[in-house]
């Protein structure tokens, strides 16, 4: 059996009455939705007060949350780290579709690989951490550009170093913001063959509580055995993954 500290609990139903009135409410407001008598809401709003959950509204005596609720759990949110997060739903991610993935983030024009969960394939990725690629023709890297500021995009292609690296390299400006807007709708990006001959990846953008791009994740295999024909069926299950990394890191759609 639970063992309820009483006047915790009653605290507490008190905060969470209290967050679904901005306006506020007074105390016997307050002691009829959580079924307390006056005088013992009086006492615990005191308390509150005096830790500074709860200020009294002068003009009208009611009751009203702070912020500070919700400062404590910006402070716990911060301190999530996407690596440390995210190897769960990579290495679930791996094990649905068995194909290496890969998880990066931005640094200036280039994607890092800072984390990969190999698959048990004879043929495998020539990836490593700490390898650097364009933002460009890469899959994370397209998928995280469709979610940024058009002024951000022109700025990081103009500081690129464009270089059609094989025949289906997107080297033209106008063709590359049409396709980033397409994988906008989708919610994930394919690199196809555009990198790497015989290498297809697809990737979705990972983001933080603050609603800004993260990092993003992405499953990869050679041409032969990751076929166009699972692009899609690949692509919503990384959007999938990257969605749930994106919630723990407190990401709210």
């Amino acid at each position: 059996m639970i063992d309820i500290v009483q006047s915790v609990d009653r605290t507490l139903s008190i905060l969470e009455v209290l967050s679904d009135y901005k306006e506020g409410l007074g105390t016997t407001e307050i002691g009829e939705k959580v079924n307390l008598h006056k005088s013992t809401v009086h006492r615990l709003l005191a308390t509150l007060i005096y830790k500074g959950y709860v200020v009294q509204d002068k003009t009208t005596n009611k009751y009203k949350m702070t912020l500070k609720l919700f400062e404590l759990g910006n402070k716990a949110i911060a301190d999530i780290d996407m690596l440390s997060t995210s190897k769960i739903y990579t290495k679930k991610l791996m094990e649905s579709l068995n194909e290496v993935v890969h998880l990066v983030i931005r640094d200036n024009t280039d994607i890092v690989y800072i984390d990969k969960v190999e698959a048990d394939n004879t043929i495998r990725m020539a990836s490593n951490i700490g390898k650097r690629a364009p933002l460009y023709c890469t899959s994370v890297g397209k998928a995280m550009m469709a979610y940024m500021e058009e002024e951000l995009v022109e700025e990081i292609w103009d500081k690129s170093d464009i270089v059609k690296l094989t025949t289906n390299t997107i080297v033209d400006f106008n063709i590359f913001r049409k396709e980033l807007k397409e994988i906008g709708q989708k919610g994930y990006a394919e690199d196809d063959e555009e990198n790497e001959i015989g290498v297809r990846c697809v990737g979705a953008p990972v983001f933080n509580y603050r609603g800004e791009i993260e990092g993003a994740i992405s499953i990869s295999g050679p041409t032969i055995r990751f076929t166009k024909d699972k692009v899609e069926e690949f692509g919503e299950e990384v959007k999938k993954y990257a969605k749930k990394i994106s919630r723990e890191l407190g990401y709210r759609e």
